[in-house]
């Protein structure tokens, strides 16, 4: 008994001692939570729900295999510079969180107040049972110094929206209401209604880059074996908070509402809505010769250098504007297709053909007073490419277009656009060998080593070479390259095809004249190189230069594999610079030039987006001067003013910049003199509204660049 009522005693001393560690800790906590931290938990709460719970949930404890827990977290509590900067940064790849694997992507939060970012990590330190430190405004303030983002910045200014998205997610020029719906029992509840509306959403702002039938390409796929494993809440997430690969963070940027970020989770969940095909019958309706190439004049009618015009896109006009180079005056706009994606002129320069992607071709004849359309063609529901014959005794003969939807390309009379040929690209892949439905086809050149057509269909990744010699029965050869097929350019021969395999990081080299690859180079993250730049490298030569829009290189690959001095450089990385920052779209130089241009108009950072790099190509390592190209524009503080794709004059002297801001804001064309650097014009004029691409006649029929 005695023995029994000791060890009763002592528990009951322990149990005391227990309690008063308990509630000592208990009011500590509770002295500590008064005033300033009280109220940084408070507020950080809130900041926290509207900002983080969609991943991390509101009771702090993630989503098991997806995104880490912050109740209890050995990661988030342990270290407070390494958590601000996972907040202002964002953090992707790896992470090991209480013994746990994770591999999502944590948003940059950067663009709340410093005071917000505290709240919140203080909120988080001090709930759940977690006892951790408290972040001041101020120490957020001393993090950002010196501290480069893993993540691009989560505003909707750093991320490819309504102005960025142009070149691979632009909206689709396909009509929502033309898609067949396929609303069925496997995905979460919807309604005919809310697929119609979910089907625009996607066509508008999620095709371009993920594909009409979803299966990825710049984009990853979304497929519904993918979707619905995912579920619901994580693709709520990825919609509103976005990746760092590019995808657009549409929910916290304003662009979707909360009710739209569920429509579109769900819609994700169903199978794809199937647009309708567009054949033969679809292209004759569409097609109209506005003026028949007997009734057009026999000589030029104009007084314009017309070997120094630029075809201006203006890309959410629906126009383009023809600006003389000489005199630096618009001479017309002309209504075109839905957002014009390129102008490609015919062998004699004297019609400018455009093509918007809604597949819409429009024949410019430049003999014309003014120059006028003078035919048009529907070749699809949407599109990206098209290109005229080359080749000697074939000049102004054929043109060619490729589709995205329907994937196809259409051989076409180039005097009056009749369509005379479509051939379907659906087929096998060429690393898994398994079919696609929906290869698009991508850039398409002019050989001028045969009659031929270079054409690049993306999603297979194969280059197929189409021989025009006997329209009515085709000739192609098919050459196995890399998925993901895009832009690319000759070399400085215009024997080698140089090409970009941009979401496979790999340059293709096709020899025209063997009608073979001769190489496949592997390159830094999404190489992109518009046509690319040839030029001649104090030290390797001939070299094509490309920049990325995954990181700041600019990557020199050797062109020369006949000479002694330069062969064992051809088709390798031999040189790789560093440019302003990821984000670039287009690389350019002239023969005549000692100048490499650099752009980088989906760069996050303005300083960079609204500039433009200059490599003196005779001293590279010397590094690039950066040009103000908008400051110099004079357009004020309005827009995002971003400075896309350098293009030389008929010259090779002067060098013109789109300074691209949205269809409500102003936009301007800045030139530059190519050997001093100095600002030569500035065109302003209310008809240039979202100029982006500018083809000038003389560069673009003869391939340089």
């Amino acid at each position: 008994m005695k023995i029994i009522r000791k060890s009763l005693l002592v528990a009951s001393l322990l149990a005391g001692l227990n309690v008063q560690a308990v509630d000592s800790t208990a009011a500590h906590k509770a002295e500590m939570l008064s005033g300033n931290l009280a109220s940084q938990v408070k507020s950080g709460k809130v900041l926290f729900n509207s900002n983080c719970a969609a991943c991390h949930q509101t009771t702090g404890l993630g989503m098991p295999g997806v995104f880490p827990p912050l109740a209890k977290s050995d990661f988030a509590l342990k270290d407070k510079t390494r958590t601000i900067k996972t907040v202002i940064g964002g953090l992707t790849g790896p992470v090991t969180v209480n013994g746990k694997t994770y591999n999502a992507v944590m948003p940059n939060f950067s663009y709340l107040k410093d005071a917000d970012v505290a709240d919140i990590i203080t909120y988080v330190t001090h709930s759940w049972g977690n006892d951790g430190f408290q972040v001041s405004a101020a120490d957020v303030a001393a993090a950002k110094k010196g501290h480069v983002a893993a993540v691009p910045t989560g505003a909707k200014s750093d991320h490819p929206g309504k102005n960025e998205q142009g070149y691979e997610g632009a909206p689709s020029g396909i009509n929502p209401d033309d898609a067949t719906m396929y609303v069925s029992t496997d995905g979460p509840k919807m309604t005919i209604a809310e697929g119609k509306k979910a089907t625009k959403i996607f066509f508008e702002r999620c095709a371009g880059c993920h594909g009409v039938l979803r299966k990825g390409a710049t984009g990853k796929p979304l497929t519904t074996d993918i979707t619905r494993k995912k579920g619901t809440d994580y693709l709520k997430t990825m919609i509103t908070y976005g990746s760092p690969a590019g995808m657009p963070n549409w929910g916290t940027s304003g662009d979707l509402t909360k009710d739209e970020v569920d429509l579109m989770a769900r819609f994700l969940q169903h199978e794809p809505p199937m647009p309708p095909e567009w054949g033969m019958k679809e292209m004759k309706d569409s097609w109209k010769v506005i003026v028949k190439p007997e009734d057009r004049p026999k000589k030029k009618m104009n007084k314009i250098n017309i070997k120094n015009i630029f075809s201006v896109t203006l890309r959410d006009a629906g126009k383009v504007a023809l600006i003389d180079g000489d005199s630096k005056e618009i001479i017309t706009t002309l209504n075109t297709g839905y957002a014009v994606h390129i102008s490609r002129m015919s062998a004699s320069g004297r019609y400018i053909y455009v093509i918007g992607r809604d597949a819409k071709i429009d024949m410019i004849d430049l003999y014309m007073d003014p120059p006028q359309i003078v035919a048009e063609i529907k070749v699809g529901l949407e599109a990206r490419s098209v290109e005229t014959s080359k080749y000697k005794g074939y000049e102004d003969k054929y043109a060619i277009a490729g589709s995205y939807w329907p994937p196809q390309y259409t051989i076409m009379d180039a005097d009056n656009l009749e369509p005379l040929n479509i051939v379907s690209t659906r087929g096998m892949t060429v690393d898994t060998q398994e079919y696609h439905p929906e290869p698009r086809v991508a850039a398409i050149i002019a050989s001028h080593e045969h009659p031929e057509f270079i054409v690049n269909v993306k999603e297979t990744g194969k280059v197929l070479l189409v021989d025009y010699s006997d329209v009515e029965n085709l000739s192609v050869t098919t050459i196995p390259a890399a998925r993901y097929l895009h832009d690319g350019g000759w070399d400085r021969t215009h024997r080698y095809f140089l090409t970009a395999a941009n979401k496979s990081n790999k340059i293709a080299v096709i020899d025209s004249k063997d009608r073979k690859l001769v190489a496949l180079t592997d390159v830094t993250k999404i190489p992109h190189p518009g046509r690319g730049a040839n030029l001649i490298d104090p030290k390797y030569g001939p070299v094509w230069v490309t920049s990325a829009l995954g990181n700041d290189h600019v990557t020199f690959l050797g062109t020369d594999p006949k000479s002694k001095k330069y062969k064992k450089n051809a088709w390798k990385v031999v040189r790789t610079l560093k440019g302003m920052g990821g984000g670039s779209l287009f690389v350019k130089s002239h023969p005549k030039s000692n100048h490499l241009w650099v752009d980088a108009p989906l760069n996050p950072d303005k300083k960079f987006s609204q500039s433009v790099a200059v490599f003196d190509i005779k001293h590279f390592d010397k590094g690039f001067t950066v040009l103000p190209i908008a400051k110099w524009a004079n357009l004020g503080s309005e827009g995002a003013q971003r400075v896309v794709q350098p293009e030389y004059n008929a010259k090779g002297d002067e060098v013109w910049f789109s300074v691209w801001n949205a269809k409500d804001q102003k936009s301007a064309i800045v030139v530059v003199d190519d050997k001093t650097l100095k600002l030569k014009k500035v065109i302003k004029d209310d008809r240039l509204v979202t100029p982006t691409g500018k083809f000038n006649v003389t560069n673009t029929v003869h391939d340089i660049y």
